[in-house]
């Protein structure tokens, strides 16, 4: 039997695929209780903690890089949202080839791809676009004679090191048991995703690493705030006593003083009084900490979402045009993420699944992960309106799917295009004698008449139709086709074919009115 190996060239040990064997050991390297390094962070201290991830021991940055994500309300909603977004994508399946062996694999995947787990793997999986690289875990089962993965394990990238050789080589903490040396992962036993914010170390891609300065400073601005807010948010306030008033007197006013802070209630003696003193720049100082903090918010909604036009909302924006441009940022990410995330799956979960059921094969089914485009249907109407009568063969299905329809059934009820009716034919020179005449198709005239309008015409027609088919092949949007066939209209020789199309209408008209004579109606 062929060996197999993963795309490094690793043969694969299949005793320990059906075991977990990177989960967390409580005696172990690899501890569910993680660390606090956020707690009294400063630049000094944040710069020790990357430069450690750089040298191949990332725990303190993940470490890190999770705590942001809990302090940090915007920066948790931004990413979220990304990561939410792709979560939420539909997943199809494309088989090799329509052979029937091509087709139960491509089944296969596709019966296990419906499950209700499938949005919170993907939403795990996609953790990599914070800290840089995400690992999962994947628990095969063989109860019943098949290969299937059973569960995606979401394993803590603490527990993860990297080779120091190379810095991108990953490595599992503590081994098997978890008290041993770092080993390689297992070939077709981890799903590795990474995520690149920027070219690099993997541990150095994430943008984690980006927002982790940008949230010390907003930790430090937030602090100050929150000291300004206390010492000026409330007025000063000033007890007087006159100069005879003894000790007692004297501590009672100040913790009359003292209590108005929290209390908002006090006593004192006749003869004392309290005077409260407004600070008069405490609105102009609170609105600095808030711009800052602001400011920083919005740099951190630029790095995860690419803008801040979704995010962030300011007076004097650029209005509608603006919104389309930052959504149109926003989806070009999406789309990145979604082909990030289908290679790694059809990389590390489709290729060994089908090896381990069906053995190597020469191509296999893949996984896409893409929102569909949006149709402008009225547009497809009116391009199918101008083509499908001048000639153009065009699939149902194909438009049945762009609408989003389904093929009817035999037994289905269809809609129908109503009857036509028969056009009236009028006699110039009966039309003020006798009402309209409906007249039924002369079978003769009508088709000659037909068939040489249609062999005069046909040069023209089929110059037309070579120009829309260079249109359509070079265009990438239904929207961009109908500027270049708006722009080369001008351009189109039409005086033949209206002229063909003119005198045929002459004959047909004279036809119809002989024979309106001929029947004596």
């Amino acid at each position: 039997m062929t060996e197999l190996v993963d795309q490094y060239g690793r043969p694969l040990r299949r005793e320990v695929l059906t075991q977990e064997i990177a989960g967390p050991t409580l005696a172990g390297l690899r501890s569910p209780i993680a660390g606090y390094p956020a707690d009294g962070l400063n630049p000094m201290r944040l710069a020790q903690i990357l430069r450690g991830a750089d040298m191949g021991d990332p725990q303190r940055y993940f470490e890190l890089a999770e705590l942001i994500e809990e302090r940090d309300l915007h920066y948790v909603g931004v990413l979220g949202k990304r990561k939410r977004s792709v979560a939420q994508v539909d997943v199809t399946v494309i088989s090799a080839s329509d052979d029937p062996r091509d087709v139960a694999m491509a089944d296969m995947v596709r019966e296990w791809l419906d499950r209700d787990e499938l949005e919170d793997e993907k939403f795990d999986i996609l953790d990599a676009i914070g800290k840089g690289d995400s690992f999962t875990e994947i628990v095969w089962d063989t109860s019943e004679g098949q290969w299937r993965p059973a569960r995606l394990e979401w394993r803590d990238p603490r527990w993860f090191e990297y080779d120091r050789r190379d810095g991108r080589t990953p490595l599992l903490r503590g081994g098997e048991s978890g008290v041993s040396q770092s080993i390689p992962l297992e070939p077709f036993k981890f799903i590795r995703h990474t995520v690149k914010a920027k070219s690099g170390l993997p541990v150095r891609s994430g943008i984690a690493r980006i927002a982790a300065w940008a949230w010390m400073f907003k930790a430090f601005t937030q602090r100050d705030w929150a000291i300004f807010t206390q010492t000026y948010g409330q007025p000063v306030r000033l007890g007087k006593f006159a100069s005879s008033a003894s000790d007692t007197d004297r501590n009672t006013l100040y913790r009359a003083v003292a209590n108005i802070a929290g209390d908002m209630a006090a006593i004192i003696p006749e003869g004392m009084s309290i005077e409260f003193i407004e600070s008069k720049n405490v609105g102009a100082g609170s609105e600095l900490y808030e711009r800052r903090a602001d400011w920083l918010d919005s740099q951190i909604s630029k790095a995860v979402l690419g803008q801040t036009g979704t995010t962030d909302s300011k007076k004097g924006g650029l209005g509608d045009s603006g919104n389309k441009v930052h959504q149109a940022v926003e989806q070009n990410i999406e789309k990145a993420d979604c082909k990030g995330l289908a290679a790694t799956l059809n990389r590390d979960l489709i290729r060994p699944w089908i090896d381990l059921e069906y053995g190597p094969q020469q191509r296999y089914p893949r996984i896409k992960i893409e929102r569909p485009e949006a149709e402008d249907l009225k547009l497809l109407a009116d391009v199918l309106d101008i083509l499908v009568p001048l000639g153009m063969r065009v699939s149902a299905g194909e438009v049945r799917d762009k609408i989003g329809l389904a093929d009817p059934a035999p037994d289905d009820q269809l809609l129908v295009a109503p009857p036509s009716k028969a056009l009236p034919v009028i006699a110039p020179s009966l039309q003020s004698q006798q009402p309209v005449a409906v007249v039924k198709p002369s079978t003769a005239p009508a088709d000659q008449i037909a068939d040489r309008m249609v062999q005069e015409t046909a040069g023209g027609i089929q110059g037309w139709l070579a120009k829309l088919g260079e249109m359509m092949g070079a265009a990438t949007s239904l929207p961009e086709l109908r500027e270049m066939v708006a722009n080369a209209y001008p351009t189109l020789d039409t005086a033949p074919v209206a002229a063909k199309l003119a005198d045929g209408f002459v004959a047909a008209q004279a036809a119809g009115i002989s024979d309106v004579e001929d029947t004596g109606a």
